[in-house]
């Protein structure tokens, strides 16, 4: 079965309500797509990794992913497109001042598009969901450099720019080699494979019962 954006934040939140919080639901996220990547590479801990985060939730998601990636020995660098006092939830909040108290994982707040790194691995964390509009700097130059690079691509949740309700894209948007998405698949994203790639539908520990009156 598959879901719009609309519903997946109401069984979100009934989740929460019910005890589930958020900030679960995140570890769970970054923490299963982890294991998803170890599954495709085996052995990680030679590889370097580039995190590109937004300000919202699903930069949170991949924060996430940074504090497990350096328990398994990577190189981990994230990229947070914009400044962390301006981060947009709790949760994201919560992870960013954790990965601030590690040194094995190198932070960068990036305002300006100079990217200039060769990574084996990058993860898409920068949108998510959360597309609305025309997409801006930094995010524009993040997604650019994305798409230019060989490295083997993985988008958390939805490729950013891809509207995973209609399949639509904004005026730049990634191209994934692999995507795990939560919970439910999205309406729009099993007709973009073009973008998304190999597409994963993941369980974050969400009770059924949030389901209750949104499906």
């Amino acid at each position: 079965m598959e879901i719009t954006v609309k519903q997946m934040m109401q069984i979100e939140n009934n989740g929460h309500q019910m005890g589930f919080l958020k900030k679960f639901m995140m570890e769970n996220a970054g923490a299963t797509a982890v294991k998803n990547l170890i599954k495709k590479f085996n052995d990680i801990s030679n590889k370097s990794i580039i995190i590109f985060a937004g300000l919202g939730n699903n930069g949170g998601d991949a924060l996430v992913m940074a504090r497990h990636l350096s328990g398994y020995g990577v190189t981990v660098t994230v990229v947070l497109l914009g400044d962390p006092e301006k981060i947009k939830t709790e949760e994201s909040q919560w992870n960013w001042k954790l990965l601030e108290k590690m040194q094995s994982v190198k932070l960068m707040t990036e305002t300006n598009s100079n990217f200039d790194f060769m990574p084996d691995i990058i993860i898409d964390g920068i949108l998510g969901t959360g597309i609305s509009g025309e997409i801006r700097e930094p995010y524009a130059s993040a997604i650019n450099f994305i798409n230019n690079s060989k490295a083997f691509k993985l988008a958390v949740d939805v490729p950013s720019g891809l509207d995973p309700d209609t399949g639509k894209t904004a005026n730049i948007f990634v191209k994934a080699d692999v995507t795990i998405t939560f919970h439910k698949m999205k309406i729009g994203m099993s007709k973009r494979k073009d973008l998304c790639g190999e597409i994963f539908v993941e369980k974050i520990g969400i009770p059924p019962e949030a389901e209750k009156g949104v499906l």
